[in-house]
């Protein structure tokens, strides 16, 4: 059946449960605020004292005494993080970053509740700067660049005081061709933690003192590499459509969709989506290793102890198992990440969700590899090859949103009159 036979109203068959979690995300951080300032202080110190491959062995020291009952669960999590190496470091960094959800449905309110900008290509990073230096680290926890800059203790210059309690970390996307970081998340200035704050306080914030910092000015000798600000607009249909179509200093790889709403959240949300289609990214679908989109769509899972075949995503979503004669023939181990070929057969919904999925094994994944795919980029992809979510879908639930607010304004005039 080609493709456009497939095509459905925006109003899609539900076939996850992404709008009850986006709910439910909310609801949890209202109620459970975590210690946002000690999380931040604790990320940027480690971010620096993590050493290289290359580098020089670092000296012995002598074991830490046992913590004392009081502190907090965080403050062990760091001194443990502290002393990680190699593969070991990348998984703990790539849980700092806010990872968002591929968009699989089209949220409620999008028009009221969400911002959408472009989003750059390139690598997504951390950018980190305290005692007089900056570092920026992949989301695989390597290094990226260190250098000097024009953020809060970036940099040892006579205006630009080095104070550890003056860090700032910035969420970023780093163009190779340009050579400029392009700030899409603020999440501590000056020693402020922005962790808890909204997204819409956080855009804000970070409008106003990036400028001011002097980091967007061109390269210099004590500010290496230029910042660029990514214009941000409300989901209504001007702001999708500018986002979607409009010029940007950069190439564009989607569009980013924020909850107004969101605190900075690290792992996987879904409130925060991306989207893509083909005028607005040149990698909707996933290609191989040699850059090819391949006949078959392939995903990269996780494997269990008992054989299961699961997401990164917490919860995680069962996609399948393995029989143990074959884990045992081929040398697979719990924790080993998996490719595999969606065949013939597809995936399987019952009332929206996965009910059967027909994989077949490939190989072990990349090295470099970090986690397992969540279950939205998997869906997404399957989506992308069969019955896309397009642009049309997502300007028609802004549309049918506007007339369903219309409807309710008139029945309060009649009311009232």
């Amino acid at each position: 059946m080609a493709p456009h036979e497939l095509r459905r109203p925006f109003k899609r068959p539900a076939i996850s449960d992404q709008q009850k979690r986006r709910d439910l995300s909310l609801l949890r951080q209202a109620q459970n605020r975590q210690d946002a300032q000690r999380q931040a202080r604790c990320l940027a110190s480690t971010v620096l004292s993590f050493s290289e491959p290359n580098s020089d062995p670092e000296p012995s020291v002598e074991p830490e005494p046992e913590p004392e009952p009081e502190e907090q669960a965080s403050d062990l999590d760091v001194r443990y993080a502290a002393k990680l190496r190699g593969a070991e470091a990348r998984r703990w960094f790539a849980t700092q970053l806010m990872l968002p959800e591929w968009m699989i449905d089209v949220p409620d309110r999008l028009n009221h509740d969400w911002y959408v900008f472009a989003r750059p290509a390139g690598k997504r990073c951390f950018v980190v700067s305290s005692n007089g230096t900056t570092v920026s680290r992949l989301r695989n926890g390597s290094l990226l660049h260190r250098f000097p800059s024009a953020l809060p203790s970036g940099a040892r210059t006579k205006g630009n005081p080095c104070s550890a309690q003056s860090y700032c970390i910035l969420d970023c996307i780093f163009n190779e061709l340009d050579q400029t970081y392009y700030v899409i998340d603020m999440v501590c200035w000056a020693g402020y933690s922005l962790y808890e704050c909204t997204a819409e306080f956080r855009y804000f914030w970070l409008n106003s003192k990036l400028v001011e910092s002097g980091a967007c000015d061109p390269p210099s000798f004590y500010h290496k590499y230029r910042f660029g600000l990514v214009p941000v607009y409300n989901c209504d249909q001007a702001g999708l459509h500018i986002a979607y179509s409009g010029p940007v200093p950069f190439v564009k790889d989607g569009l980013l969709f924020y909850n107004k709403n969101a605190h900075y959240q690290t792992g996987n949300t879904p409130l925060a989506l991306v989207w893509k289609d083909e005028n607005c990214s040149q990698y909707v679908i996933d290609t191989d290793s040699k850059g090819q989109v391949p006949h078959q769509q392939q995903v990269v899972l996780e494997l269990r102890d008992d054989g299961k075949l699961i997401t990164s995503d917490d919860p995680h979503v069962v996609f399948g198992c393995l029989d143990t004669d074959f884990m045992q023939k081929s040398g697979l181990q719990s924790k080993y990440l998996l490719r595999f070929a969606v065949s013939d057969g597809g995936l399987t919904f019952v009332e929206g969700k996965l009910e059967r999925a027909d994989l077949q094994y490939l190989g072990k994944a990349n090295r470099a590899r970090a986690f397992a795919d969540s279950y939205s980029k998997v869906m997404f992809q399957y989506m992308a090859r069969h019955s896309p979510l397009r642009i049309e879908d997502l300007l028609a639930s802004i549309s049918s949103s506007n007339d369903q607010d219309n409807g309710t304004c008139g029945m309060e005039e009649m009311v009232d009159g």
